[in-house]
């Protein structure tokens, strides 16, 4: 696969972590492998538990310039100096973020596995759409994308797709000619060694 073709790295911290251990194995993943942005997709509601880990993940990301967006919470976009938002609610509020955060900032909106709301998003001014899970996951409604949902949006549509969930060495050799972005979380953060699980994840692109 040519390097200009090859999917670019999304990385998805985990619900939570210890933020006196996560964000140095963090820098060694951002270290180790080329990653164009960072999802701070923290389960926490408490403001200040996002504050903290969102200044701290911020200083790791953009010393290395990789791009931060934080997972819903567009009031805090501004207030941590992030590059943008990720929704998980699909189009719903896409308008209502571009608005609020204004045209530089990174608006992306995680729309299942259904065409119709990632054609909206796009529409509603969202950088990125993304569909998942791709793999058999039993989180969310168990939905799945499928690989025909990516290669007709890759075909038809200029908005950046970005492919997520469960994904295996298999899915991404499967998904890479037809997707931008995968995005990678849980699939490595379980391991001893996240870089080398990272490393094995992506090898079939190269």
């Amino acid at each position: 696969m040519a390097v200009e073709d090859r999917p670019q790295i999304t990385l998805i911290t985990p619900p939570s972590f210890d933020l006196d251990v996560f964000p140095t194995r963090l820098a060694t993943v951002l270290d180790a492998v080329d990653v164009a942005c960072l999802r701070i997709a923290l389960a926490s509601r408490e403001e200040d538990n996002l504050l903290r880990a969102g200044d701290v993940l911020r200083e790791v990301a953009h010393a290395r310039d990789v791009a931060v967006v934080m997972e819903t919470h567009l009031l805090l976009v501004d207030r941590l100096g992030l590059d943008g938002v990720h929704l998980t609610d699909g189009a719903r509020s896409v308008r209502k973020a571009r608005k609020d955060l204004g045209s530089d900032a990174i608006v992306g909106a995680f729309c299942g596995a259904t065409r119709h709301e990632g054609i909206s998003a796009g529409e509603g001014g969202a950088d990125y759409v993304a569909f998942g899970a791709i793999g058999a996951s039993p989180l969310g409604q168990g939905t799945q994308a499928d690989f025909e949902l990516f290669e007709w949006w890759s075909e038809m549509i200029e908005v950046p797709v970005i492919a997520e969930g469960a994904l295996t060495t298999e899915l991404v050799e499967q998904f890479g000619p037809v997707t931008d972005f995968f995005a990678i979380g849980a699939e490595i953060w379980g391991s001893d060694d996240p870089v080398a699980a990272l490393k094995a994840l992506i090898a079939p692109l190269g």
